[in-house]
């Protein structure tokens, strides 16, 4: 039986964050950026809130249409637009935790290792609600894009924050690129590349 997915709209931002808020809140990564139980129930979903409206802003987002997985997608030019003077990692921190900062350093560190040079689709997050993971909603999320990367020949690029996300990512095409984001005394980011696959 497929999967049947939808592109969500503005109207489906409260969804989107809580579902983002549910798959990601026991995510180690979340747990490094808010430590502490109360800590991270009480300020990650403002953080799965910024890349929403960051994502609805500058890219796209695909729901499942029965609204328990989620997939956050920006198409990257080959060079970064110029912010100018904006600091967008402290102005994320300002809003979602000012007291914290974990929330601007994660920021800077992987817009550090994120890849310039090339266009290509940057999975940014992907989401499934904890009862319905490992059941292959991710990848039929993920299909449809890589399918048009694969077409256009666009790479695509993505963060894996745990080491069973990394092996899906693997098995759809994804290559570590070598440099990992090391969080001091927590866990560890692989950031991955994912060349188009030839077409006939």
């Amino acid at each position: 039986m497929g999967v049947g997915i939808r592109r969500a709209g503005e109207a489906d931002r409260d969804l989107v964050v809580r579902l983002l808020d549910e798959a990601f809140l026991d995510d180690p990564v979340s747990g490094w950026v808010f430590p502490g139980e109360q800590r991270r129930k009480e300020r990650h979903s403002g953080l799965m809130a910024a890349f929403t409206d960051a994502t609805f802003a500058d890219g796209f987002v695909d729901l499942t249409e029965d609204g328990t997985a989620v997939a956050l997608w920006v198409d990257m030019p080959a060079e970064p637009a110029d912010e100018g003077e904006e600091d967008v990692p402290a102005q994320v921190r300002a809003t979602v935790d000012p007291d914290n900062v974990r929330v601007e350093q994660i920021a800077r560190w992987t817009a550090q290792a994120h890849p310039v040079g090339r266009a290509h689709a940057y999975l940014w997050m992907i989401g499934v609600t904890p009862e319905r993971q490992g059941q292959g909603l991710g990848t039929a999320l993920m299909a449809p894009v890589l399918e048009r990367c694969d077409r256009e020949g666009l790479p695509a690029y993505l963060e894996a924050s745990n080491a069973r996300s990394r092996e899906l990512y693997e098995r759809l095409g994804f290559v570590f690129t070598g440099t990992a984001i090391e969080l001091p005394d927590g866990p560890t980011i692989w950031p991955m590349w994912r060349e188009a696959a030839a077409t006939l």
